[in-house]
This record gives C-alpha cells, structure tokens and sequence, in this order.
C-alpha cells in the first residue's frame, strides 16, 4: 500500500538528502502557560528544531518520569486541556514549517471523541499523533480516524519488542517508527541504553520507515552518539528540566520565562549541531 505524503515524510526526505538526523524536541503544552509554550514552539523552531512533538497533559501519565509527570501537573493546573492546545497549534502553524506532533493519551482523545479530535487536528495543522498507551491492535478507533484524514499515527517500539511485532510496527507505523531506548519510563539519563543500535539498525532493515530513538537522551554528545544510526533523536525530559529550572524563580524574577525560552533554544541549537553530518 502506498503511503501518503504529508510534511513529516517531506522532512525527513529533505534530511536524508543533506545526509542529517531529525532533532524533535518535546515539550509539554501548557508548562509554565500556553503563552510561553507558544513562544518556546517559535524559539524551538528558529533553533533547528526539525519536528516539534507537543505533549498533553494527563493526570495519570504510564510512560513519562518524574519531570514530565511535574510539568503535566504545573500545565494542568493552569488549565490546559486538549482543545486548548489544539487552538495553540492553529496559531503557531502559519510561522512554523516544521511537522507539529502531539503526544498524549488515550483518555482525552476519548473525551473529545476519536473523530472530533482527527477532524479538529487536521483542521489546524497537527501532522503526527503518538498515543503510548495504545497499542496498534487496541488503538484503531483512536488511530484511524487521524491515518483517514492523512495524520501520521507514530507507533513505538521498545528493546524488548520480538522481530515479528516489529516487522509489524515498521509496517503500520506512520511518519516515524519511535524507538524507546530503554525500558522504563522517561527522563534524562547518563547514558544511551546499550544495544540500542543493533535493534534500531533491525528496524531499519526491515521496511523504509524513519526510525528515531528517544527516552533518556539528554545532552548534544548522546545526540550525536545516536544519530551517527538513527534517522532521528527525540529529547524530552532535558528540555522539560530546562524550562522547570529557569521557572523556579517565576515569583521573584519577571524575567524567568523569557530566560526559559532563551535557554532552550540555545540548548536545541547545541542538540541540532551534531545531527548535521
């Protein structure tokens, strides 16, 4: 079956031809406030960023550590709901050229409704969708309605995945086959999981999918340890510590969020340096 080709396949097509791995940092909308997230999405951007991965805020997260358990807790309490977050993709698209993914669970797509939700996402400009806690089998009333309506349905793969489910993943996956490094939950780690590049490289051979790798990638040198094999790193959890640190003093220094967006971008920029081979 032929795929469709939408802005996620046209980057990494783009890439490929200037022989560079995809930088997708992540951020959790509505941390500190939608208003910094719109912000640091532009900063993001300007920095390097290749595709930009938005995640929603859910009271009980399964794949996400401590700091990004903290920064759905501070976007929540703000506020921040799935619609919201939908409205601050439709103001960002028009000076954003970068693939716009959204990563959440199941439950809010639920409450909003699986067509509602692709309806509403390809209305404004959301490019790719990952819902972790989903599998492909259990997940096809949630995907399908997005994959119908030319959103990327990302799948995930973990160390522990069989070659046979794999072979599957590569094969209904969208956009990108994710590669979870490492088992356990997100957060920014000393080191990239071992064996990873024996199993990314398996993943590769088995169809023509992107496969990038993420959870516990924290600093430009895991960056470039990775993407020297991987068509693509994400970086979440070091990028939510750097909001998170700059914040800290939000009370008593009004400068606090625009010194969040400032370190972060300067921090993609570090990240992107080593991806362009």
């Amino acid at each position: 079956m032929a795929r469709a080709e939408g802005r996620i396949a046209e980057r990494f097509r783009m890439l490929g031809a200037k022989g560079e791995a995809a930088l997708i940092p992540f951020l959790t909308a509505g941390d500190p406030d939608l208003d910094t997230t719109e912000a640091l999405v532009l900063a993001m951007a300007g920095a390097g960023a290749d595709l930009i991965e938005l995640g929603i805020p859910f009271s009980d997260p399964t794949a996400e550590g401590p700091t990004i358990q903290r920064s759905s807790a501070r976007a929540l309490a703000r506020g921040t709901h799935l619609r919201s977050i939908l409205r601050l993709v439709e103001r960002v698209r028009s000076r954003v050229e970068q693939p716009i993914i959204l990563m959440g669970y199941a439950n809010p797509v639920h409450a909003m409704g699986a067509e509602a939700f692709a309806k509403a996402a390809r209305e404004v400009g959301v490019d790719g969708v990952i819902i972790p806690d989903l599998t492909p089998e259990d997940g096809a009333p949630y995907l399908d309605p997005c994959r119908a309506r030319g959103i990327d349905p990302i799948l995930l793969a973990a160390p522990t995945t069989p070659r046979e489910r794999l072979e599957m993943l590569v094969r209904e996956t969208r956009g990108f086959l994710y590669y979870v490094s490492l088992q356990g939950v997100t957060g920014a780690r000393a080191s990239v999981g071992r064996g990873i590049e024996e199993r990314v490289r398996l993943a590769q051979s088995l169809g023509d999918v992107p496969v990038c790798v993420g959870f516990g990638v924290a600093t430009p040198e895991h960056a470039r340890e990775i993407g020297a094999y991987a068509d693509g790193v994400v970086v979440g959890s070091a990028i939510v510590d750097t909001i998170e640190s700059a914040m800290r003093d939000v009370s008593k220094d009004s400068s606090a969020r625009a010194r969040a967006v400032d370190e972060v971008g300067r921090f993609v920029e570090a990240l992107k340096k080593p991806l362009r081979r």
